[in-house]
């Protein structure tokens, strides 16, 4: 089969086997694979990755031996994989492998493999472009799984990338006075047609003459990208108020610690989200994504989709098969 491969910064088209199937695994045909800042990174050496990412996917079931009724049907995955018996949480299982990530093949190839138990069925309503936007999604409306979020709180999305698009428009579902930031005015207006309150800045520095004119915030989700990106978030946040950390970076942050002790600030790391849930909301058409889809391209035209992915600004850039 054809796959992608990462190494020492390169991008290689090499042929490999399928994957062999373990107990409980299903065999996936990949559909369409959507390109991810974290794969981005990944390229960049986060992680020291070295192998074919990709975990932001659609695909058919095309073996299942434990579970053949999913065979031939379109599936979303959990990227998560526990290996051997855990307790807890299986996003956090100490010896969990990640697709596309963490010693897993992932989606930029035409199979890969998943434990069937991850596996969650696309709906006949919710089409292909639609679907693959699951994960990250889910990413998104993790933040209202962690934080009990009213109606009357100020909440602030800082960073209009996909994935504080995907936040924003996650979070609208729990308060209608999401206020989305970020430095693209093209991008805040997919948030603002959908209720998402909106504010462009024309450079980072912008933020702190923002965050001085503003009634501070009860929850500041950091989805910016970059490692300066949580102190921007303690500018706008209230005294004992959230910070929800969103932003992976394979370049380290450094942090106002005095303004995070004094304040007493609460920073809650945030990462996967429920992929059924996501679903969920996708199938009731309760955040529309198809504003966010930059770009498709051919599994062929793969360095072509990603030179295209590591635009500034870009949007979301699918690589169908």
């Amino acid at each position: 089969m054809r796959s992608i491969y990462f190494k020492d910064g390169r991008i290689e088209l090499i042929n490999r086997v399928k994957p062999v199937l373990s107990s409980g695994e299903a065999l996936l045909r990949v559909l369409v694979a959507g390109i991810c800042n974290t794969d981005i990174e990944l390229h960049r050496g986060y992680y020291g990755f070295e192998g074919t990412p990709g975990h932001e996917f659609v695909a058919v079931v095309e073996d299942c031996p434990d579970q053949p009724e999913l065979v031939g049907k379109r599936v979303v995955a959990d990227i998560n994989c526990p290996v051997g018996p855990f307790r807890g949480d299986h996003r956090h299982a100490p010896n969990r492998t990640v697709i596309g990530i963490v010693n897993h093949d992932g989606a930029f190839a035409e199979y890969l493999k998943a434990p069937a138990r991850n596996l969650v069925v696309v709906p006949d309503c919710v089409e292909d472009r639609a679907a693959v936007f699951a994960e990250p999604l889910a990413a998104g409306l993790e933040v209202s799984q962690q934080i009990h979020i009213t109606g009357n709180m100020r909440v602030m999305v800082l960073g209009d990338g996909k994935l504080g698009l995907l936040t924003a428009l996650g979070l609208k579902l729990y308060n209608p006075h999401v206020l989305l930031v970020g430095k693209h005015a093209d991008k805040l207006a997919i948030a603002g047609a959908q209720g998402v309150k909106t504010h462009c800045i024309g450079q980072p520095e912008e933020l702190s003459t923002l965050a001085a004119g503003l009634e501070k915030f009860d929850l500041v989700v950091e989805a910016t990208g970059s490692e300066s990106g949580i102190n921007y978030a303690l500018e706008f946040v209230r005294p004992e108020g959230t910070i929800v950390a969103k932003t992976t970076s394979h370049l380290p942050s450094s942090i106002n610690l005095a303004k995070l002790v004094v304040d007493e600030i609460s920073i809650v790391g945030s990462r996967c989200g429920d992929i059924g849930l996501a679903m969920n909301v996708l199938e009731q058409a309760r955040v529309d994504v198809s504003g966010l889809i930059e770009a498709e391209y051919a599994f062929e035209d793969f360095s072509a989709a990603f030179e295209r992915a590591m635009t500034r600004g870009a949007k979301k850039v699918l690589v169908r098969m």
